[in-house]
């Protein structure tokens, strides 16, 4: 008897089905990506005890002809690629021809479809042991409906696996919801245990859009987002990029979709924690729904069987453009962008940067401040007394009529000089008591407005056209700081000193290979390194700035980036580093007593500063009272 023997169609099915179906939930993705791919633009989906009895999907798509049905439900067969052309650039969500077979040999299932306005449908059933299919008349307007009931019956084992009814819906309602975000022009009827879970019209507008993506991810996150739209050289990103501020402490608000299809990418992820590495607090992550739209044929689909996994072609240029973009993003958002969502109507969304940048929301809430420590020593002697700032005044002799270039930004100086930010940092007068506010004449008011007082030496009062802001004095000053010291920084040329005793490290022959065909971009980093073996590197050069570094590490880490990513920014990361502790050291501190034209210097400075809602750790730096909210508080007008 030969030892090798052919699989049937049914066993060969279900090993296919290990692959495909993990729970209900992929059985729900693959049949909705099916009726997306057929062009419907409404979905009814009925789910019976977590999908376990019964998964009904019915859409008014373009339909199954009746000679089609019984090849609609074989294995390897497709309506989607025909050469290996069409597989190399893949623009429709599902193609390998697998779904409905693998999900039919471990169900009872059966489809119904209708072509056409007219006519009456018909209905494929698969039985028996090599699952032939029965093709039937069956009454359906034009559309599919697919029932697929008693999912793994057949196959013990698998259905011992399964979680509770309420797991497995959470699992499948994430799915449905990554598809809603993903497809807009798209309803949703979602009905589990006849009770309606989800009911998402159609949204073609940006208010509509914003109303689905609220009704998917939350109002706050809508409310605490920036809309972001960038395209260059084909590669285009927009979506919505929660503030800093909005963070959370789990990657579970976290959406990105490459042409429409919702992927876990590492270089993706790495290129978003990138952009936010500045601004967001420690251990927290950042919540986003974002859509990259590029060729198809610069993106392979077919890297794992449910298609969670891409590779891209130009590993580098998305990365980049991505980091960029976002990074950007980020930088551009102002306190009079924030502060516009408090002048918007009720019941609307923004739909723009109009974000509440500086406020304490989402799990910040209820996150008390943190200490700071007392100014002295060596932090006294960065804060010498100098002139106040061109352009800067104090409400007392503020003009009728504010001017934006009022509050132009000071000069740049260089790193060393960049600590001394603020003139006359010295204690009032004895019985002085600083106190101000806006002018009579008010005229244009800036976002942050005008101080009032300074509360324990630690907050900034000031009143602006809405109500009232507060400031914690230290953050603020810290990230102008560091924003003025990364762009010193910048500005000047990377300089490296040489080793008195080259420092030699042993590597992989690979990692030798590729940090000599990386030599250009070591030298743009401020390393000279030198192959000397097969698995021997000398680093002959370093960053002047990171003299004290572990450089041997440094550079493993620059080969491990170039490696998965494609570039690197170790070098940056390490002296925004050191900048940032500089910053925090050089920055006013608790109980410093500030005047009123040191506070408004402080206020104006962080309306031109990028990023002026988070200090350099993350934590907020400013948070918005409105009036209306000050009523609230004494019951006014009730």
């Amino acid at each position: 008897m030969s030892k090798i023997s052919k699989l049937s169609p049914r066993l060969a099915n279900q090993i296919a089905a290990g692959e495909v179906v993990e729970r209900p939930a992929a059985v729900v993705k693959e049949l909705i990506e099916n009726s997306i791919d057929a062009g419907a633009t409404r979905l009814e989906i009925d789910i019976e005890q977590g999908g376990v009895k019964l998964i009904r999907i019915r859409d008014d798509g373009c339909g199954v002809e009746k000679d089609d049905l019984p090849l609609a439900v074989a294995r390897h067969a497709t309506s989607k690629i025909y050469d290996l052309d069409d597989l190399e650039g893949v623009e429709t969500l599902g193609f390998r021809g697998e779904a409905l077979a693998s999900i039919g040999s471990v169900s009872r299932f059966n489809m119904t479809s209708n072509e056409s306005d007219v006519g009456t449908g018909w209905q494929v059933v698969t039985e028996g042991r090599d699952m032939e299919a029965q093709v039937l008349p069956a009454a359906h307007p034009k559309g599919t409906t697919v029932e697929v009931r008693d999912l793994f019956f057949n196959t013990p084992a698998r259905r011992k696996f399964l979680r509770k009814e309420k797991t497995e819906f959470n699992h499948l309602d994430d799915v449905i919801k990554r598809l809603a975000l993903s497809n807009f022009n798209v309803a949703f009827m979602v009905r589990h245990n006849q009770r309606v879970i989800h009911s998402l019209k159609a949204a073609r507008t940006e208010v509509e859009q914003d109303r689905r993506v609220a009704s998917v991810c939350g109002p706050n996150f809508v409310q605490n987002a920036v809309r972001v739209d960038t395209e260059v050289a084909g590669l285009r990103m927009w979506g919505w990029m929660g503030l800093p501020t909005f963070s959370r402490s789990q990657a579970d608000l976290q959406y990105f979709f490459v042409n429409g299809r919702h992927v876990r990418d590492k270089v993706v992820t790495h290129a978003v924690r990138q952009a936010y590495r500045d601004v967001l607090y420690h251990g927290r992550h950042a919540a986003y729904v974002l859509f990259f739209e590029l060729d198809p044929k610069g993106v392979d689909v077919n890297v794992h069987p449910t298609k969670h996994e891409v590779r891209f072609r130009e590993t580098r240029q998305v990365h980049d453009f991505l980091f960029r973009s976002l990074h950007r993003a980020i930088a551009e958002v102002t306190p009079e962008d924030s502060l516009a969502t408090e002048t918007a109507g009720e019941g609307t969304l923004p739909n723009s940067s109009a974000a509440a940048q500086g406020q304490v929301v989402g799990e910040f809430r209820e996150q008390t401040a943190l200490g700071l420590g007392q100014g002295g020593g060596q932090t006294e002697a960065l804060l010498q007394p100098q002139a106040t700032p061109p352009g800067y005044y104090a409400p007392g002799n503020a003009p009728s009529s504010y001017v934006q270039s009022n509050y132009a930004p000071t000069q740049v100086a260089p790193v060393r000089e960049a600590m001394q930010t603020y003139a006359g940092l010295h204690e009032p007068l004895d019985g002085q008591i600083a106190v101000g506010g806006m002018p009579e004449e008010q005229g244009d008011v800036p976002p942050l407005g005008f101080a009032v007082a300074q509360l324990h030496g630690v907050f900034i009062l000031a009143e602006n056209k809405d109500g009232l802001i507060v400031v914690d004095m230290h953050a603020a000053h810290e990230r102008v700081t560091y924003e003025r010291m990364k762009v010193s920084w910048t500005n000047q040329t990377m300089k490296s000193q040489p080793l008195l005793v080259p420092l030699s490290m042993a590597i992989s022959r690979g990692e030798a290979e590729l940090a000599e065909d990386s030599g250009e971009l070591f030298q743009q980093l401020g390393l000279v390194v030198q192959r000397m073996g097969p698995e021997t590197l000398l680093i002959r050069q370093i960053p002047v700035f990171l003299k004290d570094a572990n450089v041997e590490q440094l550079v493993r880490d620059v080969i491990s980036d170039i490696k998965t990513h494609g570039s690197t920014d170790r070098v940056e990361e390490r002296v925004n580093t050191l900048l940032s502790t500089m910053a925090c050291h050089g920055s006013v501190r608790a109980n410093r007593k500030l005047t009123i034209p040191e506070m408004n210097n402080l206020l104006r400075d962080m309306e031109q500063t990028e990023r002026s809602g988070q200090c350099n750790h993350g934590r907020p730096t400013w948070s918005q009272m409105s009036m209306k909210d000050l009523d609230k508080l004494f019951m006014r007008g009730r």
